[in-house]
């Protein structure tokens, strides 16, 4: 254990328990049918929980691959078939549910390794190194401020240090009060910092988010700053599987609840959902299955067009009915986009970089230097496997637009990336992503619903401790499995999190 991890302990930074779990039986003591709608994240964590718990589990998804936005599949080159993915994810240490999730796949998580390094690129000025901090704070923050070339002594004499105090004071409650109905662009502008600190500390981290500043509740980027620097023991450290997420953990996964008795069923949408005496009806193209519990773990996009399609959830669920209009209107579009390259970027180029202030660019991932089968590909090739993101980009744009923009602004980063040739291009455009705008917080729905065995589960759910991105999906999908299995008499799965209050929050 670090000294900043001893630092960290004496003032609350640990690991906190959500839910203890237990309190029930090992396996449900009665036949329970349940099923989830969605494989992805969400979905799958409700799963592997309902599953080994004993109960009659069906996922059903509608993509023939699981993982949602986490999804991995075949794609057939000139030179034979290599996995895709949907979009890099860095899978943070304080991760702590998603990781419980994964051992299932892997007890030893022997399949995550570390990613060295977290820079962040700007055309206009030096790189800012975000990775190799202490692990906890205050002394994670106070590195970065005295190491960072974008805030210098006088800036920090002149900034809004009144202002700054938000960040340090995150509250569940307090801080959605007073923050939701601002944006991050008004709070960032605000603390009246340098526009080199602004940029390269602060923008580059609410892109991550798939929202634009402008559009984004400043209460919600407090949340994060608190959830991945200022109140978790493990830092902004992450790691990422070494194998394609369908190898990883997928097939892994679904070969799990399959053993525990689950079922798990790709290539089928779910059409309507009806409510039936004693549970639901879920319908879809080929028949449907019944349930005494459904958890929909979906995004925005698709749990609104299922609520519109089920007209008998107006009586049942009458609260969901009315949030789900606003609530499934997805945050802005974000593109992909992988390039099969015939040569390689400089070696000292890191992993993964993030970007500031390109227009559509905003992370750069080599993974042949990150998987092995993009590894073998370039070894057996000479090239290189480049893999582009803008996480909030123009709507209408088509993909190959981007990638094309995308490419030529990396260029300008890299320069020996102009002198490669992409010989294999795949780029895609969706927008499914939760929006996270000022005032959404008061509508955003929580994980139970007001119909009886109805639930919902994903990373824009609402939760009562901090999460974010993956770890939300997770920790969702496990609390929608433990109230089933509350309900049922079956012992609950511990939820963990992260130190739920701001340094300087108090405890009220």
């Amino acid at each position: 254990m670090t000294l900043s991890h001893v630092v960290g302990r004496l003032i609350g930074v640990r690991e906190h328990v959500v839910d203890p779990g237990g309190g029930g039986a090992p396996r449900v003591p009665h036949p329970v049918p349940a099923v989830v709608v969605g494989g992805g994240i969400a979905g799958m964590s409700a799963a592997v929980v309902l599953a080994e718990r004993g109960v009659a589990v069906t996922v059903l998804e509608a993509a023939p691959t699981l993982g949602g936005r986490l999804g991995g599949w075949p794609e057939l080159l000139p030179d034979g078939t290599q996995m895709n993915e949907h979009g890099f994810h860095a899978f943070f240490r304080q991760y702590y549910n998603w990781r419980s999730i994964l051992r299932r796949a892997d007890p030893t998580l022997g399949f995550l390794k570390p990613v060295p390094g977290y820079p962040i690129l700007s055309a206009r000025w030096p790189v800012e190194e975000f990775g190799r901090l202490p692990p906890a704070p205050p002394a994670n923050l106070l590195t970065l401020l005295l190491r960072s070339p974008s805030l210098r002594l006088t800036d920090l004499r002149s900034m809004d240090r009144d202002a700054a105090l938000p960040l340090l004071r995150y509250h569940p409650v307090r801080t959605y009060a007073q923050f939701d109905h601002t944006t991050a662009d008004e709070l960032l502008t605000s603390l009246r910092l340098p526009d080199r600190a602004r940029a390269m500390l602060f923008e580059v981290f609410s892109h991550s988010f798939f929202n634009h500043e402008a559009e984004m509740s400043a209460a919600e980027m407090i949340a994060q700053f608190h959830f991945y620097l200022l109140g978790n023991p493990e830092g902004l450290a992450f790691d990422c599987p070494d194998e394609d997420y369908a190898t990883a953990i997928w097939q892994p996964l679904a070969r799990h609840v399959e053993k525990h008795g689950g079922r798990v069923v790709t290539g089928t949408a779910v059409t309507t959902l009806h409510r039936v005496a004693g549970g639901w009806r879920v319908a879809t193209a080929g028949g449907g299955y019944d349930a005494r519990h459904v958890v929909l773990a979906l995004d925005p996009p698709a749990l609104a067009a299922l609520v519109t399609a089920s007209p008998t959830l107006a009586g049942a669920a009458p609260e969901l009915v009315a949030r789900v209009p606003a609530f499934g209107r997805p945050g802005p579009p974000y593109a992909v986009a992988r390039h099969w390259c015939d040569g390689d970027v400089d070696p000292d180029r890191a992993v993964f970089s993030g970007v500031s202030r390109q227009p559509n660019l905003d992370s750069v991932t080599l993974y042949h230097r990150l998987e092995n089968e993009s590894r073998r590909w370039a070894e057996r090739t000479g090239g290189s496997v480049v893999e582009l993101h803008a996480y909030a980009c123009d709507p209408g744009v088509p993909a190959a637009e981007l990638a094309a923009r995308m490419w030529a602004e990396l260029s300008t980063l890299w320069p020996e990336a102009s002198r490669l040739r992409v010989r294999v291009l795949r780029a895609r455009v969706e927008a499914r992503a939760p929006a996270f705008t000022p005032g959404s917080h008061r509508w955003r729905p929580g994980v139970r619903t007001d119909a009886d065995g109805l639930y919902l589960a994903g990373d824009g759910i609402r939760t009562d401790f901090p999460s974010a991105l993956m770890e939300r999906s997770a920790a969702t999908g496990v609390i929608a499995a433990n109230h089933i299995l509350r309900a049922e008499g079956g012992a609950a799965e511990p939820v963990r999190s992260i130190r739920p209050h701001g340094l300087l929050a108090g405890r009220g």
